[in-house]
C-alpha cells in the first residue's frame, strides 16, 4: 500500500462516495483535532479525468474539515491519501460504506487505557482533549474510571454494569466497591444499582454539596465526587449538619443584629407556607424565617408574619404584648383530619369520573411510588451469564429499549436510566411529574403507560399467557435460536423431536443413536440452511409459542401449565371430562413424579374453584 500526500487543490469529492451530497458535512467534531494534529488516517481516492487531479471515494470529512484548516491560515495543507484503481462506481461505494460503516468508536474502558498511557508519556488533558476534538470535562471523566476497582472497569466493558451505577460506584470509597462487588458476583447476593445503589452507599441519606451554606475550603470533612465531577456529596451527613447547623446559626444572629424583630428556624419536615403568612416590613416588625429541609437546602424568607399578628398590629396594639403570647393553630388537628378526608372523597369522586386525568396520576404513582403502592421492576437478568446475554441481545429488547429511551427523553429523564418505573426524583415529586403528564396528548401518555406497564410485567406467569394469546404474539419475529438456547438443551428425547419437527422423521431416526452435539448441529442446519440442508424458516421451539404445547409427555413444561390454567380460568363452564390436568397428574403419581403431580393437582383445584 503507498500513500501520497496530496495538495487540497488538486482533490474533489466523487459521486460514489457514500456522503456526496450538496450540503457539506458536519466537522465540529473532528475540526480542533485536524487544526493540531492534521490529517492522520488516509482517505481514499481515484484519478479523475483532469490529469494530476484526484476524486475522493472516502474522506470526504477530513476534506472539508481540512479546506476550513487552510482557511483560518494554515498554508500548503496536504493529505495523505491511498490512490485506488479506475475501477467501476460500484467498487467505489462499496470501499466508501466499507471505510464508514465500519468504524467503531471504542468503548471508554479502552479509551481509559489509551488517556492513561498518554498521560504516562507527558501528554496533558488540554493536549488529549485537543487531539481527540473532546473537552478536557469529557476526558477528565474518563481518565477518573482510574479510581474504580479493575474488576468493575471491565464489567463495566462488558456491559454487565450501566452508566449510571458505574457514576454512583465513583462515590464509593474502595471498600465500598469491594463490598459491592462481593455482592455483585453472589449469585443468592443482590447488588443495588442506580438511585438504589446511591441510597446503600449514603446509608439512605445523600446531600449534595451545593446545599451548604458555609465555605466548603474550610470544611474538614470529606467530600466525595462522582465520575463526571458534576456534584459532590459529603460522605458523612453529621458532619455536614453540625457545619450547617453553626452558619445556620451564624446568619440568624447577623439578622437580629442588623434589626430583625425575631428570626425563626424552621425545622426539617415543617414547612414555611407563605400564603399563612403576610409579607411585612422589618420596621414593622417583620421576622426572618429560615427553612431547613431533609436533604440540607435552605431557604430564606424575610420579612413575614402570620396573618393574625399583621390584622393585630394593624389594629394598633401593643407589639410586644401581641407578640409574646403563643400563636394558636387556626384549626385543630381533627379538624385537619376531616377535612383532608372530605376534600379526598371530593377529588377522588370527581377523579373518578374524568378517566383521562386519572390515568396520567395512575402513571406518575406508578413512575415514582406512593406510600399506597407497591410497585417493581421486573429484572431481565438471570443468574446464568449466558441467558442474560441473550436477552439483552435480542430483536424484543432492542425494540423495548427504542421506546424506553423515547419515552425517557419525553419526561426530560436521563436517557440512559435503567427503567422509567421507579428511581426517578423529580423536582416536586409525583405532583411535578402529574404536571408533565398533563401537557403530553393522550396517544403520548398511553405511550408511557405501555412501557411503565411493560417494566413491570411479571415473568413466568399466566398472565403473560392471556396478553401474549390476545395480542397474536409471533416469538417468530423475535427470537431465533443463539448458543444459550442450544447449550440449555440436554435431552436426548427432546433433542430427538426438535429434529423431527425441523427435519423430518427419517433424519430424527437416523441421528437418533448420535450424540447431543451432532444433534444440536444437525438442528442448526436446518435452522440456517446449512450443510445443503432445507432452510426451516420462522422456527421457535412449542414451548415459547402462543399458546406453548411440549415435546414429551413427562411434564414439568411451566409455559403449558401456565396456559392451560390460563385457558381453563377463561372457560369455568367447560367439561370437566377429559381432563388433561388430571390425567397428567395421574400418569405423573403413577411414573413416581410427586413434584409434578402434586402442581398439576394444585392446577386442577384451582380451576374448579374458579
Amino acid at each position: 500500500m503507498h500513500i501520497d500526500q496530496i495538495p487540497l487543490d488538486h482533490l474533489s469529492v466523487s459521486k460514489a462516495n457514500m456522503r456526496a451530497g450538496k450540503k457539506p458535512p458536519e466537522i465540529a467534531d473532528i475540526l480542533p483535532s485536524i487544526i493540531k494534529r492534521g490529517v492522520i488516517s488516509p482517505l481514499f481516492v481515484r484519478p479523475n479525468c483532469t490529469p494530476g487531479h484526484f476524486e475522493i471515494v472516502a474522506g470526504k470529512r477530513r476534506y472539508y474539515a481540512s479546506l476550513e484548516a487552510a482557511r483560518q491560515g494554515q498554508d500548503g495543507v496536504t493529505l495523505p491519501c491511498i490512490t485506488l484503481g479506475e475501477g467501476d462506481d460500484a467498487e467505489a461505494l462499496e470501499i466508501s460504506m466499507i471505510e464508514n460503516m465500519l468504524r467503531q468508536n471504542p468503548d471508554q474502558v479502552t479509551q481509559w487505557e489509551s488517556y492513561t498511557r498518554l498521560v504516562k508519556e507527558g501528554r496533558s488533558v488540554e493536549d488529549i482533549a485537543a487531539t481527540f476534538a473532546l473537552t478536557e470535562l469529557q476526558v477528565k471523566r474518563i481518565l477518573a474510571l482510574g479510581n474504580l476497582l479493575p474488576r468493575i472497569r471491565e464489567a463495566f466493558r462488558a456491559e454487565e454494569i450501566d452508566a449510571p451505577t458505574v457514576k454512583h460506584l465513583t462515590l464509593a470509597t474502595k471498600a465500598q466497591q469491594k463490598a459491592w462487588l462481593a455482592l455483585f458476583e453472589d449469585s443468592d447476593g443482590y447488588a443495588p444499582r442506580g438511585q438504589q445503589l446511591k441510597a446503600w452507599l449514603f446509608g439512605g441519606t445523600s446531600i449534595a454539596t451545593g446545599a451548604a451554606l458555609f465555605d466548603l475550603a474550610a470544611f474538614d470533612g470529606q467530600i466525595v465526587k462522582d465520575l463526571f465531577g458534576d456534584e459532590g456529596y459529603f460522605a458523612d451527613a453529621d458532619q455536614f449538619w453540625a457545619a450547617q447547623s453553626a452558619e445556620i446559626e451564624r446568619r440568624k444572629a447577623a439578622y437580629l443584629e442588623d434589626g430583625w424583630s425575631a428570626v425563626e428556624i424552621v425545622p426539617a419536615g415543617v414547612y414555611f407556607q407563605t400564603w399563612e403568612h403576610e409579607k411585612t416590613a422589618k420596621r414593622k416588625g417583620g421576622r426572618v424565617y429560615i427553612d431547613v429541609n431533609g436533604k440540607g437546602e435552605v431557604a430564606f424568607h424575610e420579612g413575614y408574619l402570620t396573618h393574625k399578628e399583621a390584622r393585630r398590629q394593624g389594629e394598633g396594639g401593643s407589639d410586644a404584648a401581641k407578640q409574646s403570647a403563643p400563636a394558636r393553630p387556626e384549626i385543630t388537628s381533627a379538624m385537619t383530619s376531616y377535612i383532608d378526608l372530605h376534600r379526598h372523597a371530593a377529588v377522588r369522586s370527581a377523579l373518578a369520573a374524568n378517566s383521562g386525568v386519572a390515568l396520567r396520576v395512575m402513571v406518575a404513582h406508578a413512575i415514582c411510588g406512593s406510600p399506597l403502592w407497591g410497585v417493581r421492576v421486573q429484572d431481565q437478568r438471570s443468574r446464568n451469564e449466558a441467558i442474560t446475554e441473550s436477552v439483552e441481545a435480542s430483536v424484543a429488547e432492542a425494540r423495548f429499549d427504542e421506546r424506553r429511551r423515547a419515552v425517557l427523553a419525553v419526561l426530560n429523564f436521563d436517557p440512559d436510566e435503567a427503567s422509567v418505573t421507579l428511581g426517578h426524583e423529580p423536582r416536586n415529586g409525583v405532583s411535578s411529574l402529574f404536571q408533565r403528564l398533563l401537557e403530553l396528548p393522550d396517544a403520548v401518555v398511553m405511550e408511557v403507560l405501555g412501557i411503565v406497564m411493560a417494566e413491570t410485567l411479571a415473568s413466568g406467569t399466566g398472565l403473560i399467557e392471556t396478553i401474549g394469546l390476545h395480542l397474536g404474539v409471533k416469538m417468530a419475529d423475535y427470537w431465533v435460536a443463539d448458543d444459550a438456547f442450544y447449550g440449555l438443551i440436554r435431552d436426548r428425547e427432546v433433542l430427538t423431536e426438535v429434529l423431527r419437527e425441523v427435519g423430518g422423521d427419517t433424519v430424527a431416526q437416523a441421528h437418533a443413536a448420535e450424540k447431543g452435539k451432532t444433534i444440536k448441529g444437525v438442528i442448526n442446519d436446518y435452522l440456517i440452511g446449512g450443510n445443503d440442508r432445507a432452510k426451516v424458516e420462522r422456527w421457535v421451539p412449542r414451548w415459547m409459542a402462543f399458546p406453548p404445547s411440549a415435546y414429551t409427555q413427562r411434564g414439568g413444561v411451566a409455559t403449558v401449565v401456565a396456559a392451560n390454567r390460563a385457558a381453563w380460568l377463561a372457560e369455568p363452564d367447560a367439561p370437566l371430562d377429559p381432563d388433561p390436568a388430571a390425567a397428567g397428574a395421574a400418569e405423573a403419581a403413577e411414573g413416581g413424579d410427586t413434584e409434578t403431580a402434586d402442581a398439576l393437582e394444585e392446577i386442577e383445584e384451582q380451576r374448579i374453584a374458579a
